[in-house]
């Protein structure tokens, strides 16, 4: 059992690393691409001609389907629709999902069928691209990867603007905001579901890809939530009903979540490609949500009375701002970083707060200035109140085995009893 390392040249499509991306709402750190592998040798003496069969064709279709979307997924302008209407990412997330009840066979208590595969997936993230391990786990949590990359990919379809009939601005409509929120959610839930459910049972930890890495795939999890929160933030912005104090909630939550999904891939090795964009795409996230919640936090604190919150709220404003200029220089460094990006045009919360930002903190801090003295403006941003944090990935959990594995488990067992009634 072990890693193997080997050059991409020998199927799985063209591994090179495109040389632009296009527009970026939501980073997806490349698809993981499965190489054809060879059912029929290893576990000819051990499962059905019928089963093995089954499990090389739902394998070898999604080799096919993901070799395919991988381009689409690094050009997401280019959105493809199936002959039914609904999208090839969704064709191949159903091509995985009918996969993984088969595939969890080959690691149902009792199995020795886990180490009787290799298993070939390329990467983006992980300088050897190219990762071969003898561990039916090891498929498992790349699919579960995949489901989520997925996801990402279909989130950030929906999140980048697109120019109206009426000639106005590109914006992002209600419905696609309301949709990528769910998705959102899903992907988190097939990434918790691989750090709580596979991780801790993985046998080979430390011979894993980066981009399979428990730091890696906790601030997946955690990236996904927070876009969320941002995407609820931004249409609380667009609320009559929604108050400071639920703006306020929300921003400082969105800061929770990136703050933690830095922390995570902040204990992750990874290269200067894929990787380091990646944790720039998490600074420049960090960054946004900093100057939303200060910037809230400062409206609430300039609605006490005292001399005291007038001048905290000021400096709340003035972190706002500087978190602002920070968001932006964060953004440029992660598009400039190969593969080339760029940032869609600036809608919902993001542009609402680059307008507002500075003009009421140059307001308050000239009201304020007029009635205090400078050396009474708090010149430290005061700390931002912490909240529990609501958004939660969806459950997910691994489905249950193919009843095609209880049939395979009686007629074993009756094969067996054969046996033992001729020898008696």
């Amino acid at each position: 059992m072990g890693c193997l390392v080997s050059t991409p040249t020998d199927g799985g499509g063209n591994r090179r690393m495109p040389g632009n991306i296009g527009e970026v709402a939501v980073f997806v750190p490349g698809l993981r691409i499965p190489k054809s592998v060879d059912f029929s040798f290893p576990l000819a003496y051990s499962v059905s001609k019928g089963l093995v069969e089954r499990l090389s064709v739902l394998r070898t279709r999604i080799v096919v389907m993901a070799s395919q979307e991988a381009p689409k997924a690094t050009r997401p302008r280019r959105r493809t629709a199936t002959q039914h209407g609904g999208s090839s990412f969704a064709d191949l997330l159903q091509a995985l999902e009918d996969y993984l009840p088969v595939l969890l066979g080959l690691i149902k208590e009792g199995s020795q069928l886990d180490n009787k595969i290799e298993f070939v997936w390329f990467n983006q993230e992980d300088e050897a691209e190219e990762t071969a391990i003898w561990s039916a786990w090891y498929e498992v949590l790349s699919v579960l990867h995949l489901m989520a990359m997925l996801c990402l990919s279909e989130a950030n379809l929906l999140l980048l603007p697109k120019t109206s009939s009426d000639g106005y601005q590109p914006k992002v409509s209600e419905e696609n905001r309301r949709n990528s929120v769910d998705i959102f959610l899903k992907a988190a839930g097939y990434l918790e579901c691989a750090v709580q459910q596979i991780l801790p049972v993985y046998p080979l930890l430390s011979n894993l890809p980066v981009d399979l890495e428990e730091g890696v795939l906790r601030a997946l999890c955690l990236q996904a939530l927070g876009q969320g929160v941002d995407i609820q933030l931004g249409l609380a912005i667009e609320s009559a009903k929604a108050t400071l104090a639920v703006k306020r909630r929300l921003a400082c939550e969105m800061v929770k979540y990136w703050h933690q999904a830095q922390d995570s891939i902040m204990q992750v090795s990874l290269n200067s490609g894929w990787g380091q964009k990646h944790r720039l795409f998490v600074k420049w996230k960090y960054s946004e949500a900093k100057a939303a919640a200060y910037y809230y936090h400062g409206l609430i604190l300039d609605e006490g009375n005292t001399e005291q919150s007038h001048g905290m709220a000021v400096a709340a404003l003035q972190a706002a701002e500087e978190f602002l200029k920070e968001r932006k220089k964060a953004s440029e460094a992660f598009n400039s970083e190969p593969p080339i990006s760029r940032s869609p045009p600036l809608w919902g919360t993001m542009k609402y707060l680059s307008e507002k930002i500075p003009k009421d903190t140059s307001s308050k801090l000239r009201i304020n200035r007029d009635l205090y003295s400078h050396d009474k403006i708090i010149e430290t941003a005061p700390v931002l109140p912490d909240f529990a944090l609501a958004l939660k990935p969806d459950e997910y959990q691994l489905p249950a085995l193919d009843p095609a594995w209880e049939a395979e488990t009686t007629n074993t067992r009756s094969q067996k009893d054969q046996k033992k009634h001729e020898r008696s």
